[in-house]
């Protein structure tokens, strides 16, 4: 038996790839399937199956692309239904895999067709469990996105309790859990920082699995949750009825441009500049009307949050990474690119032409200059993370709610950004500078460094304060 998580931090997805007697299967695997392929030719082995925990609402998956390249057969959980030729497996079905047994668990709740994947050693002895967006590591999966029509999130929440209590908490304490998602996956309010836990730790430390009845599972699941992005839906979609190969979308998406197209585009076709470059340099100059999203972080679920899928794009990105930033846009369906700036950066610098620039200040800084009645402070982070404490008078904007609050922020004050670290908060600055705000101030290193300072904190006892 062979195991491997691939994780993509740029979507805070986990697939997995295992392999049993040279037969391999792949669950959830992410659009760029080359890294499936790869393992597989390492190690020798065909990949029989691909199985699908649900229909994906935060990335488009690779599942039609890699059934054919290696004409395995897809399979989905009952009762879904595709655009493409699926395997619908029954509630307890179990697939031969060399010496072991992939075991299907019909966990609606999170979606209707949801399942987790129990795989059983030589012994048919329970030994891991795929739970893809049925249960995370210190929290659940999201009940409110369900494509069935007046199906409410309180309905979906009672299943999704009946499916843990019955098909995962009986789970031996040792069996390993292999969630669908790792921290900053909008699948999930909270979930926890480790990418793979045990049924026994999580019976201990998960606030749902721990709920006092099913009445207190659904408060606790329902109360509080954001409104999902506005990709979700398109992204469902493609999973559900079918996509462009992926090798057709990087030979459209990914062309040069010269400059003067760029501008043509930006000004005729109203094309947004997206900058995948880091926020250190971006900040330093950059095309004025740019959006910076850099590679390192989510960038793709920050992408598919506060950009429109339907807008034609320009890429400009660091020489080579031109492939990965259109890559990373087409897993979240976002097709629509026109292409990237030929030379980079650099050749815009090298033609002389007019850039801008973000501030940026460190805490001790921001410490000195800060003026409640003279500035403006906005804290970008999503709501869970204002609740152990926020800068006291910033205003509590998340990030993909910005642009719907811009009335809210006094555009002849300064205006200072914070996150987290900076990540988040550089992105803030782009956008605002992209509407006109002119003193945007960003505060390196975020609430991590600002917690150093003598500035006061104050702490929300929930969401709804």
């Amino acid at each position: 038996m062979y195991i491997e998580q691939i994780y993509s931090s740029c979507l805070s997805e986990a697939s997995y790839y295992i392999e049993s007697s040279g037969e391999a299967a792949i669950i959830d695997p992410m659009r760029d399937i080359d890294v499936y392929l790869e393992i597989a030719e390492k190690r020798s082995a065909k990949i029989k199956y691909v199985f699908e925990t649900h229909f994906h609402s935060d990335f488009v998956s690779g599942h039609i692309d890699l059934a054919g390249k290696t004409k395995a057969t897809i399979i989905f959980g009952p009762g879904a239904e595709a655009g493409y030729n699926i395997y619908n497996a029954s509630d307890g079905e179990e697939f031969v895999l060399g010496n072991n047994v992939i075991k299907v668990l019909h966990t609606p709740g999170h979606t209707l067709e949801s399942c987790c994947f129990l795989l059983l050693d030589e012994c048919h002895n329970p030994h891991s469990v795929f739970s893809g967006d049925t249960l995370f590591v210190d929290e659940v999966g999201r009940p409110d996105l369900s494509s069935k029509p007046g199906l409410t999130k309180f309905q979906l929440a009672d299943m999704l309790y009946d499916s843990i209590e019955t098909k995962l908490k009986p789970l031996p304490n040792y069996v390993v859990l292999y969630p669908g998602h790792g921290p900053g996956s909008a699948c999930g309010k909270a979930i926890g920082v480790e990418l793979h836990s045990t049924m026994g730790a999580q019976k201990q430390s998960n606030y749902a699995l721990k709920a006092g009845g099913k009445e207190d599972f659904i408060k606790k699941v329902v109360e509080s949750l954001s409104e999902p992005p506005a990709y979700f839906f398109r992204a469902s979609q493609m999973n559900r009825n079918g996509y462009i190969n992926i090798e057709e979308v990087l030979l459209n998406n990914c062309v040069p441009l010269l400059i003067d197209t760029v501008k043509k585009l930006v000004k005729i076709e109203t094309a947004s500049i997206l900058d995948t470059r880091d926020g250190s340099f971006f900040m330093k100059a950059f095309i004025p009307g740019s959006v910076n999203i850099g590679l390192k972080g989510n960038f793709s679920l920050i992408a598919g949050s506060i950009l429109n899928s339907l807008q034609k794009l320009i890429i400009v990105c660091d020489k080579g990474r031109e492939r990965e930033s259109v890559l990373n846009l087409a897993s979240i369906g976002f097709e629509n690119v026109a292409g990237y700036l030929d030379g980079g950066f650099e050749a815009w610098i090298s033609h002389n032409e007019i850039t801008e620039s973000i501030d940026s200040i460190s805490s001790e800084d921001f410490e000195i200059r800060f003026n409640y009645t003279s500035c403006t402070l906005v804290d970008v982070r999503n709501q869970d993370e204002w609740i152990p404490g926020f800068v006291a008078g910033a205003k509590l904007i998340s990030l993909q709610n910005l642009e719907a609050h811009l009335s809210e922020i006094d555009m002849e004050k300064e205006c200072f950004i914070y996150c987290t670290s900076g990540y988040r908060s550089m992105i803030a600055a782009s956008l605002l500078k992209k509407h006109g705000f002119s003193k945007v101030i960003n505060i390196d290193g975020g609430m991590e460094m600002l917690r150093k300072t003598k500035i006061p904190v104050r702490q929300l006892s929930n969401f709804s304060n």
